[in-house]
């Protein structure tokens, strides 16, 4: 793991591969044919297309595989997690780190000025189908999605960087790149230890050997991100350490960081039928994160929902020590974790078609057990 001060260098380092890329794109013109073609390729084992410029087609070459240092039978293990626990992981993600990562000033800038503050809809959407593809049997294996998945991902953060450092509003001296290593790193730690936190703030069980194993997926998926591999803890305690140090620590309420809170609290709210749940919502995500992050992020006090989630979570624990012998306890329990994810399934993209895809393997594991958040009809 690196030290402090290589930790802070990371706030000026962004993606050479990646910016390249974008950089050569964008002054031949050729950004919305390269969209066009990249929007068609989906699957790991599909070929690259061919009619793409060089250097995109070098870059999708050379980001194709995980790195060598991964071990792919540790993360085909994390999968029976995804199978148990996945849709909680959807909910938490949801609920909890969405909001941390709003509590982070610099990165809600940088929503700011990509005009993103009005868009939850967006943002949450693209990191459900981010996590969904993920969860999949072989995530960067044959018959997965996940590999193109990251690697568009790693072209946006790079055009996004392009374009904030050319706009002349961002300051690199004070501020460091846009989309940085650092930020990056930030979000990972929030996505992987901190959902596990938010699991267990809610009364999900998860094992240290589960935890681990989740870490592992996130953090072979970070190395495909393009964050240097020093600059991920090898061990979950050590990835706890440096989330207490790096984000945790950085956390403070910012004028963007409300607003897309505010926002986001919206889009919950439309998904839980009638005004008369609207506390709820506030209630759970304040059950799975920092009551002071949430004071910052001015997510409403509601008393009364406050205490009903909290007696949900000490049901959620006495339910999960059931769940293996009442099939009473299992269907309630994971109607809990059900509700956030199948409502983002069905109206995230505000009434439009949606583009949240559950990978089949996982699918049809959802629905052999009454958990899937989507119909049988759905897109798989």
């Amino acid at each position: 793991m690196l030290d402090k001060a290589a930790v802070e260098a990371l706030k000026f380092q962004g993606d050479p591969l990646a910016d390249s890329v974008i950089a050569d794109i964008v002054a031949t013109g050729q950004v919305n044919s390269v969209n066009e073609v990249l929007a068609q390729f989906r699957a790991n084992d599909q070929p690259i297309p061919e009619n793409l410029p060089e250097s995109v087609r070098a870059y999708l070459i050379a980001t194709d595989n995980p790195p060598g240092w991964a071990d792919l039978a540790r993360v085909a293990s994390a999968y029976e997690f995804f199978v148990d626990d996945g849709v909680h992981v959807a909910s938490v993600l949801s609920f909890g780190a969405m909001v941390n990562c709003y509590a982070q000033p610099r990165p809600s800038r940088v929503l700011a000025l990509t005009h993103r503050l009005n868009q939850p809809h967006r943002r949450l959407s693209e990191t459900s189908q981010f996590v969904l593809n993920m969860m999949g049997h072989e995530p960067f294996g044959s018959g997965g999605a996940f590999v193109p998945t990251v690697q568009k991902t790693r072209l946006i953060h790079a055009a996004v960087r392009y374009f904030i450092t050319r706009s002349g509003k961002w300051d690199i001296e004070a501020d460091g790149v846009p989309v940085c290593q650092q930020d990056m790193l930030g979000a990972l730690l929030i996505f992987s230890v901190q959902v596990i936190d938010g699991m267990r703030r809610i009364g999900i069980a998860v094992t240290e050997e589960e935890a681990e194993g989740y870490y592992y997926v996130w953090r072979v998926t970070g190395a495909m991100l393009g964050i240097p591999a020093l600059a991920m803890p090898e061990t979950l305690d050590e990835a706890r350490q440096l989330n207490a140090s790096l984000v945790e620590a950085a956390y403070a309420p910012s004028p963007e960081g409300v607003a897309l809170t505010r926002n986001l609290l919206d889009l919950y709210e439309k998904m839980v039928p009638g005004k008369v749940f609207d506390g709820v919502v506030a209630a759970m995500v304040r059950q799975t994160i920092d009551p002071q992050v949430a004071d910052w992020m001015n997510v409403p006090h509601s008393p009364g929902w406050t205490r009903a989630v909290r007696t949900g979570t000490r049901l959620m624990r006495v339910l999960e020590r059931s769940e293996d012998t009442s099939k009473i306890a299992t269907t309630v329990l994971d109607k809990a974790g059900t509700l956030l994810l199948g409502g983002s399934v069905r109206t995230l993209t505000d009434g439009q078609s949606t583009a949240l895809n559950i990978p089949a393997d996982l699918k049809e594991k959802w629905l052999a057990a009454g958990t899937c958040p989507a119909s049988p009809t759905a897109t798989a």
